[in-house]
């Protein structure tokens, strides 16, 4: 291990820099415009909690069982054919071999916690499956085979022969940190290079017609140090070949793609091309330092944030064409929000926290992963959400298969990788980008948080370095949090929200602190212009988002309103529900008819004179909803 020195506090030494175990989700230890780095998954141990607990699930349920149903769908069996090794026809869309590379990337991500001989087998045995059926010329796909072969690299916009190449990079990457072996990842680099020598300005267009692999190009330039990777992915980016592929305009927006990506201005088209497309940019931007990326990601990120994103960090309002809407045209249960959206969104705020070290992106993050991504996985690991509506008159929402099968397999990459989220370190000091009962050691330094985060705000600290040094400890205060506080040594330190509160100090071995974040829960009013939210507030509690689901209520969930929002929310820990969860209640109203017995309009006096009743309303967290049987839910409660 490499000692906790002055060279290492916290600019990491160049000695450790190739090493594969010290690489990260991202590794930006030699990205020369990398504000925050993060830190391996191995180094974090999350203990028993909120996250831990769906992470087990996702080891001993979701992962196995979506392999079984990858393997009864013939993804797997896909491969095996090309190879002689299966006598079966090719079966599911042209884009499933993404879908196996994926889960292979979560599995790789499991390995990086710690070994799991079983599951390292299984992946080995596939590994070899995919080896076996790869060309001589590095071209691997099983869709473009046979009489598709003259296809290949002709229908771009819609062939997801490059996304598959991304995912099985990131797959191939994730494997070779988890165990130091290369030979996923060396199927990877036969492809890309054989793209490199048959593709370019000089050559045949290439185009990303789902972006994907700008950001997988650019983590594998960060792993093996061969800049024509990094020069690709800008080649992709620049969107210099509109004309020779005789793109038109409807299918540049809808790509997110084609264009320079430096050009836009507004996020628009398929939500998840579009989360992945900026994904990559930040990570070239990351490598570097073009300024005019930097504007344009800024730009997209405001418009996002100030016009398009859901209360739950879901993006993606419209079903037709999984795409963008309106500024401010957020429908609740109309609402697409697919996970991977959310999934995107989560993966390009951190590396906008990344390139900047500023919480507002932590923020933003924290927001897609407790509410718009961890809704999209059952409590029991087996059933999925494509969608994640704001609201429901409660249809089937969660399946445990869909020929898209795109999804699942993202969401347990996620849970997989969710330790190296945690920590990151910059030129001064440690950065806690989230809160969890959880232990860090990492170049000398151990870390330990106490806590029943997000039940409870409060998170005891004790940091272990190998000896006294002077260095400083960043802590996330969430926009959320309006009243927050550090005790130190006997001190109470005042806290804003919205920022990392710097503790600057020589530690020593065992010192401690305790940090008091707000957990009050408050109403939440939309912008006057999201008309499907006016008259209406949400619930947030900490990082999560509540709703309103039908069995906890008293009557009819479109027949509810909520009185008096100025007055406190009961909270209550129920250890029989959802595994334990707190509920808020608060006082409500209901009308004494139900509304589908009412005139369809009626005069406002009229209206008026309806009669409403008392009730209890009870709210419990928005990703728990649909866990028991299809139910109503909404999110936007209509206030009297």
């Amino acid at each position: 291990m490499i000692k906790f020195t002055a060279c290492l506090l916290f600019a990491l030494c160049l000695s450790a820099a190739d090493d594969w175990r010290d690489q990260g989700v991202i590794y930006l230890d030699h990205s020369p415009h990398a504000a925050m780095h993060p830190v391996p998954i191995r180094s974090v141990k999350l203990g028993a909690g909120f996250w831990q607990e769906r992470r087990r699930v996702n080891v001993e349920r979701s992962i196995p069982t979506m392999l079984e149903l990858l393997e009864a769908h013939g993804i797997v069996d896909n491969f095996r054919r090309l190879s002689g090794r299966k006598d079966a026809p090719r079966k599911g869309p042209l884009y499933t071999d993404s879908d196996l590379y994926k889960w292979m990337e979560a599995v790789a991500f499991v390995l990086q916690s710690g070994d799991v001989p079983k599951l390292r087998a299984t992946l080995d045995a596939i590994i070899d499956d995919i080896r076996a059926a790869q060309e001589p010329s590095g071209y691997l796909n099983t869709n473009y085979v046979g009489d598709k072969v003259p296809l290949r690299f002709t229908e771009m916009y819609r062939s997801h022969e490059l996304y598959c190449l991304g995912h099985l990079l990131q797959a191939g990457i994730a494997y070779y940190r988890a165990t130091g072996d290369r030979k996923l990842l060396d199927i990877g680099i036969r492809f890309v290079d054989y793209l490199t020598a048959n593709f370019g300005p000089e050559k045949r267009p290439l185009l990303t017609g789902h972006p994907e692999l700008e950001m997988a190009l650019v983590e594998l330039y960060r792993t093996t140090g061969n800049r024509a990777y990094l020069n690709l992915a800008g080649y992709l980016l620049s969107g210099v070949e509109t004309e020779r592929l005789h793109l038109k305009p409807s299918q540049v927006s809808y790509m997110f793609s084609g264009i320079p990506f430096t050009s836009r201005t507004i996020f628009e088209g398929h939500a998840v091309r579009a989360m992945y497309a900026s994904s990559g940019a930040t990570d070239y931007y990351l490598e570097t330092g073009d300024p005019l990326y930097r504007k344009t990601l800024d730009s997209l990120w405001a418009d996002l944030t100030n016009r398009k994103m859901y209360i739950t960090g879901g993006v993606g309002s419209r079903s037709d064409g999984e795409a963008f809407g309106d500024p401010y045209e957020l429908p609740n249960s109309q609402a697409y929000t697919e996970s991977c959206a959310a999934i995107g969104n989560m993966m390009w705020n951190f590396r906008m926290l990344a390139a900047s070290g500023e919480s507002r992106f932590a923020d933003i993050m924290e927001r897609a992963l407790y509410n718009g991504i961890n809704s999209g996985m059952s409590l029991d690991g087996t059933l999925y959400c494509y969608r994640n509506p704001l609201a429901s008159d409660g249809e089937k929402i969660r399946n445990e298969w869909y020929d898209t099968t795109c999804c699942p397999p993202n969401l347990e990459r996620i849970l997989a990788s969710l330790p190296g989220y945690f920590y990151s370190t910059g030129k001064d000091g440690l950065y806690v980008n989230f809160y969890h009962d959880s232990e860090l050691n990492w170049q000398g330094l151990k870390v330990t948080q106490k806590t029943n985060y997000p039940w409870s705000g409060d998170v005891e600290f004790t940091v272990t370095p190998e000896s006294t040094r002077e260095f400083t400890m960043f802590l996330r205060i969430p926009a959320w949090s309006h009243n927050s506080n550090v005790e130190l040594n006997g001190s109470m330190m005042p806290a804003q929200p919205g920022q990392y509160l710097a503790l600057r100090r020589t530690w020593k071995p065992g010192d401690q602190f305790t940090l008091r974040l707000d957990m009050t829960p408050h109403l939440i009013a939309a912008n006057p212009r999201i008309s499907e939210d006016t008259g209406k507030a949400a619930l947030q509690r900490g990082p999560l988002i509540y709703c309103l689901e039908q069995p906890d209520q008293t009557a009819r969930i479109p027949d509810l309103s909520l009185i008096n929002p100025t007055a406190n929310f009961a909270n209550e820990f129920r250890k029989d529900l959802f595994g334990g969860v707190v509920v808020l209640k608060h006082a409500g109203a209901a009308y004494d008819q139900p509304s589908d017995r009412e005139p369809l309009y009626e005069t406002l006096d009229q209206a008026g004179r309806r009669k409403m009743n008392p009730v209890s309303l009870t709210f419990i967290p928005y990703y728990a909803w649909a866990n028991r049987e299809p139910s109503a839910m909404e999110v936007w409660v209509p206030l009297k």
